[in-house]
């Protein structure tokens, strides 16, 4: 029998994967309906066999919770970014719907990473994915619980379309359009700046070749309306010339190391205006710069925090929230901007490794993340919270235990 909420168990031997996660431990939801007609959600974990489950891992701890972590543990980006618009926008009460939700192409990552800044007020659209058919399950059911009432800033619109994805039945729409995945990035912007009524000063510049080092630009674009633009090895796009133009002379920052986008490039972006270069040499170290870098430069009378006018994390400080996602899957980063605009907010960190916490990120939480507590006590210390993206087979549940260690309260020395 299914009650209107009721949980289903956890996990069985057998038991299929789920479509989705709402990445809250404690909220199992089904999809589909049981009995009658009304749409019921339950979310559930990978399944776990019975010789390797621990007595805790028959609760789902720690694969989709710790106590300094969340684990948004879909199957793939179509489920993960479904349960994390959940997760941002329970929408179980008045003012926890969202206004506008963006369905995104799963075929154009580009496309999909420049929308994350449609989360960015005054739209605050969580991404949901789809291909260029039916809409996925995942999607189709999020979006009806989403229930988005309708952006002011979009026109009334509920769903924004990128792309070439499906128009969902029954709900208000804009459509953002463009001949390929410069041109789409670049319609972004423009689909922006006119919600806004001005275009941002600053603009992302991604590689067009190399997603691993593109990806953590999603997260900041959603929490600061950031822009992001694409170039490649060999040139600078005509959709993004056409853009910059348009955003009249902005900051430009070049997300990437010479080795991905070269020191020719630069040179060319300068006709459009100020340019500074923000990475590094592999995707993990490359998240890692983009996470503590701001613009002015931290200075001893200028400490490094995240202030009107600057761009950057400048997250070398705990008290923040983490994502954790596989440089390997791309569309991940996108599916998780919105938790980088909410809640704790904070930096996307990537591994290349599902069993290790590369060498970069470690060094980041050992330095930058780790809060102490003085004689006061914990309960006067800040605290972090980390999200993992991700099933064990993307991310292993002993790199979610070091995440969760590295971000524990200590006493300071």
């Amino acid at each position: 029998m299914c009650g209107d909420r009721l949980l289903a168990p956890l996990t069985s031997a057998g038991m299929r994967r789920s479509l989705l996660i709402a990445a809250l431990a404690a909220c199992l939801l089904t999809v589909g309906g049981c009995g009658g007609g009304a749409t019921r959600l339950i979310i559930r974990t990978t399944s776990t066999s019975a010789s390797a489950a621990s007595p805790a891992a028959g609760l789902g701890f720690p694969v989709l919770a710790t106590k300094n972590t969340t684990r948004v543990s879909g199957a793939d980006p179509v489920a993960n970014a479904a349960g994390v618009a959940l997760a941002v926008f329970p929408s179980q009460g008045q003012g926890t719907h969202p206004t506008a939700v963006a369905l995104a192409p799963t075929d154009d990552w580009q496309a999909a990473l420049a929308a994350s800044v449609l989360m960015a007020p005054p739209i605050r659209a969580p991404i949901l994915l789809s291909g260029t058919g039916s809409l996925p399950p995942a999607t189709s059911n999020a979006l009806g619980l989403l229930a988005p009432t309708g952006s002011g800033a979009a026109s009334g619109a509920q769903v924004i379309r990128i792309g070439d994805v499906p128009t969902p039945k029954g709900y208000r729409g804009e459509a953002i359009a463009g001949n390929g995945p410069y041109a789409l990035a670049a319609s972004i912007d423009k689909f922006v700046g006119a919600a806004a009524g001005t275009r941002n000063p600053d603009v992302v510049i991604a590689s067009g070749d190399n997603p691993a080092y593109a990806m953590p630009a999603a997260g900041y674009a959603a929490e600061s309306g950031t822009p992001i633009l694409f170039v490649t090895s060999t040139g600078i796009p005509a959709a993004t010339a056409a853009a910059l133009q348009s955003d009249q002379m902005p900051h430009i920052y070049v997300l990437g190391p010479p080795s991905v986008i070269p020191d020719t490039i630069l040179t060319e972006l300068r006709k459009y205006g100020t340019v500074n270069r923000v990475g590094d040499t592999d995707p993990a170290a490359n998240s890692v710069a983009f996470a503590v870098y701001r613009d002015p430069a931290c200075t001893s009378n200028q400490p490094c925090a995240h202030v009107p006018g600057s761009f950057g994390w400048a997250m070398r400080s705990p008290g923040h929230g983490y994502t954790l996602i596989n440089a390997n899957n791309t569309l991940d980063a996108a599916a998780s901007a919105a938790l980088s605009a909410s809640g704790s907010y904070g930096p996307q960190l990537l591994i290349d490794n599902p069993n290790t916490l590369p060498q970069p990120v470690l060094n980041f939480f050992l330095n930058y993340a780790t809060p102490g507590y003085t004689a006061e006590g914990p309960t006067a210390a800040v605290y972090n919270h980390g999200w993992v993206i991700g099933d064990p087979t993307t991310i292993s549940v002993s790199v979610q235990a070091e995440m969760d260690s590295l971000l524990e309260v200590v006493p300071q020395k």
